[in-house]
Formats: structure tokens, sequence, C-alpha cells
């Protein structure tokens, strides 16, 4: 949420950021029910002080033994308006939050103004793109000859969009899930297992209500929503709290599996396990102090590319326009990694600072030094989402004889495995 003051202060500066983000915000509306709501107080203020100098003439009065009944008449009739002044400032002050909910965070200054993902910029490059002796295959169609993924049971089970894992492939997925956990908490990272559920309260906190509410799964008897990424409740620990400055930063990681309705809304990548409702991920947050959050982005990406180099899989980094830029960011790098059998990059981590947007939303915040009070900065990224990182896996490291080799960094977690074969295959 940005502050009220910002916007009254800094118009245009908010309105190109709602342009440049392809929003609607009416911010026109907001500075008008600000006026009022400034007019409204300006109007108590004057009435209250009107009503605390007829109260000193009626005790003056009273003391004198003089009559005061008209007085008396007249400070009632004050306090009248101020209740029904107050009643109309309640009502505009709740139409002004509401109204700001919808409004999305100003983007950084050096994020580059475009209006879709073409216009995002590459900022590096790691790795080489593996050459084949024979035409790579996508992971769907691995995954079925070996017997890793059942995409038809899932249909049936669930509906379209979800997946299936089953034996080397689920373990495949539980390797990966490991190394990373074990790869953040070593530095320093604190693993915490939410819920898999959360209020919407925790939802606006984050910024997913009320903009996305279309694309979130919701209880029909509860205030409850499926967690659309661990962000929505690990962030949300902190909300409503005042932190020591000393505490920051914190840094927390946390495996979840994720829901989104919106899931292959777009028509593309709906094969396999690309673009689905359902997912593991490991996501990363941090909660820093204001002035270190830019450094601390920069460390967060890191942090992310770490698993990829780990892995050996070549990947790009991106940096997202205004146009691709999130409701709540300010800044955001995707991570794209390379897949053989599609023959293309796919997203697999975005690396978000949302300034104090959030922080805002959740009331979170820290006391300096001096006991003065600031909002913190939120930070978080994809550490990373298993639903891109095994196809990867899969394609990348096919042979010519329809194996997988499994990535050296993986082999502890698979009891030593080497390589997935039809020997693996069960079921």
């Amino acid at each position: 949420m940005l502050d009220i003051k910002f916007i009254r202060e800094n118009p245009q500066l908010v309105k190109d950021a709602v342009k440049n983000k392809n929003d609607k915000a009416d911010i026109d509306g907001i500075l008008e029910l600000d006026k009022k709501r400034r007019g409204i107080i300006a109007e108590v203020e004057q009435l209250k002080a009107l009503r605390n100098s007829v109260s000193e003439q009626i005790a003056q009065k009273k003391k004198k033994k003089e009559d005061a009944g008209a007085d008396i008449a007249r400070m009632k009739e004050v306090g009248e308006k101020i209740a029904s002044f107050d009643n109309d400032l309640r009502a505009t002050e709740e139409e002004i939050n509401g109204m700001l909910l919808r409004v999305p965070n100003v983007p950084h200054h050096s994020v580059p103004v475009g209006d879709s993902e073409e216009c995002n910029v590459t900022v590096r490059e790691w790795g080489k793109i593996p050459q084949y002796s024979f035409t790579p295959a996508p992971h769907w169609e691995i995954g079925e000859k070996l017997g890793l993924l059942d995409l038809p049971a899932a249909a049936k089970i669930t509906g379209s969009g979800f997946y299936i894992l089953k034996g080397a492939g689920a373990r495949l997925q539980r390797a990966l899930i490991q190394f990373m956990l074990d790869t953040h908490t070593a530095d320093g990272f604190v693993e915490i297992a939410p819920p898999y559920l959360a209020n919407s309260e925790s939802m606006t906190g984050t910024g997913q209500l009320p903009k996305l509410a279309e694309d979130m799964y919701k209880l029909a008897e509860e205030n409850l929503y499926l967690i659309p990424t661990a962000e929505v409740p690990v962030t949300n620990l902190h909300r409503d709290e005042i932190l020591p400055e000393e505490k920051l930063p914190i840094y927390y990681v946390a495996h979840t599996p994720c829901f989104r309705r919106e899931a292959g809304a777009a028509g593309k990548d709906t094969r396999g396990m690309i673009r689905v409702h359902q997912f593991e991920k490991v996501e990363l947050v941090k909660i820093v102090h204001p002035d270190k959050s830019y450094d601390e982005h920069e460390t967060l990406l890191q942090q992310a590319e770490k698993i990829i180099r780990a892995l050996n899989i070549p990947y790009r980094v991106r940096l997202l326009c205004t146009g691709d830029l999130s409701f709540a960011g300010a800044k955001c790098y995707d991570i794209e990694i390379w897949c053989a059998g599609v023959n293309k990059y796919l997203e697999i981590s975005s690396v978000s600072n949302f300034e104090s947007f959030q922080a805002r939303r959740m009331n979170t915040r820290f006391r300096d030094k001096d006991k003065k009070v600031h909002f913190v900065h939120t930070l978080n990224g994809s550490g990373t989402a298993l639903a891109r990182l095994v196809p990867a896996i899969m394609e990348n490291y096919q042979t010519e004889y329809g194996t997988i080799v499994i990535p050296e960094a993986l082999r502890p977690y698979m009891g030593g495995l080497t390589e997935i074969s039809e020997k693996e295959k069960r079921g």
C-alpha cells in the first residue's frame, strides 16, 4: 500500500506508475476523497473548538448563576454535528482505504518502462546450451516412458492442470526439495513449515487481495484461501509487529505446495508440468532495513542462482519492465532456465523487492536506536519452483538411450543413484 501523503505529494509519479504497470487505479478519485476527508477533519476541529468555547461559557454562567439554557442547547447541536461529521469521516476513510488497496506499487527508478515481457532486459546469462546428437524429447514424453509422470491419472482424480509424479520422479522432486532447503539453511535462512491456508487479512497483507481474488482458491464456508505461494504465510509472520532494529535482517525459507486458479489461462505451456494449478516450491523471504533492501535484493537473487548453478543448468537473469512487474513489486528479476525438450527458456524464479508496500499493508515496522518507528522492507524469491525444475532436469539431462542422468549435487539425496532408467519404473 502506498502512503496517502506520498500520493498527495507525488500525484503524477503515481499516475505514471499506474499507467506503466497497465493498471487502472483511480488516483484522481483517491485525491478527491482525500480532499473531502481533510475538509471534514477541519470542520470537526472547528466544531470541537466551538464546543470547548461554549462549554467554558456554560461553566462561567453557572458560576454566576445565570441562565445557560441557550448555550446548553447550542452545545448539544454542535455535538450532533460532530457525531454526523465523524460518521462521514469514517465512511470516507473506509472508501479511501479500499481504493488504496487497489493502487499498485511504484516501480524503482532502475526498472525499464515497457508494456510487456518483450521489453524485459537480459542482465546476464550463465552456462552453455547443451548440444545433442539426437532430438531432445519434452519432459512429458520422457516422464511417461520412464514411469515418472502420470498426467492422465491426475486428470482423472482432479482435472486438467494437475500432475502426479511416481517412483523415481517423486524421489527426484523430494531430493530437490531437500537439497534446496539444506543449501538455504546452511546460508543462514531459517526454515519455516507454515499452514497451507491463509485468511483474507494475510492475503491482503502481501497484496493478493483484493486485486487478485479471482486467481486464488477460496474455501466456500470459511474466510480461508489456499496459499498461492509460501510468501503469504511466511511474510505475515510479523504482521502487526514492531521489531527491534537489531533483529534485522530476517531470512526465512519454506517449502509448500502452491495453488493457483489462473494456471493455463493464457492458453500456452499447457502440456506437462509447466503451467499447473498445484505445484511445489521452495520460497525465500527477507525482512530488512530500508537502507539495505536493494543490496539484499541482489544477494537474494544470487541465492536463487546458486541452486541452478549447482545443478549445472543454463539460465539467464531478466530484469522485468514496468508492464510485466507484479502489482506489489517495486523491482523484480526473473531467472529463466533452459529446457532442451521444449527448446526454450522457462521462468523458474521471480526475485522481488516490495520496499515498504507489503509492510504498510501488514503494519510491520521496526524501532531504531532513537526509538523512532519505521516500516520494514520485504523481499522474496523462488528458490525454486519444482514444476519447472523437475522438467528441466528431465530434458537437459536426458541421454540418447532414453535415460536421465542425475546431477551430481542430487546424488547423495537419491541414495547414490546416478541415472534413471526404465529399471526404476514402478506402477
